[in-house]
């Protein structure tokens, strides 16, 4: 796999990973459903879970592509941020959105 692919890989799995605790009423995508609404904290570790199965996703790739370039603090607490922001559009429509009905 190109280097291009794998920089995209990473982004789109990091965009459906970051919407994934809002999208569902499933405990960690393929729990049983909740009988009530999940809390927000529930989705918020969710979110963090994901988080690190991403990065997990991209250290493969990072290994598999030659040598995994040191990281240090501010390169986690930036990619935090990111996939915080990746998340927007998920916390958007479950939480700010009006339902009709």
């Amino acid at each position: 796999m190109s280097s291009s692919a794998s920089i995209w890989l990473v982004i789109v799995a990091a965009f459906a990973a970051a919407n994934l605790p809002f999208c569902n009423q499933r405990w960690l995508v393929v729990g049983p459903r909740a009988a009530a609404a999940k809390p927000l904290a529930a989705r918020l570790g969710e979110l963090v879970l994901c988080y690190f199965l991403v990065g997990a996703l991209a250290l493969l790739l990072e290994r598999r592509a030659g040598q995994i370039a040191p990281q240090g603090w501010e390169f986690y607490a930036i990619t935090a941020a990111l996939f915080a922001t990746l998340a927007f559009p998920g916390f958007v429509y479950r939480y700010l959105l009006r339902r009709r009905g």
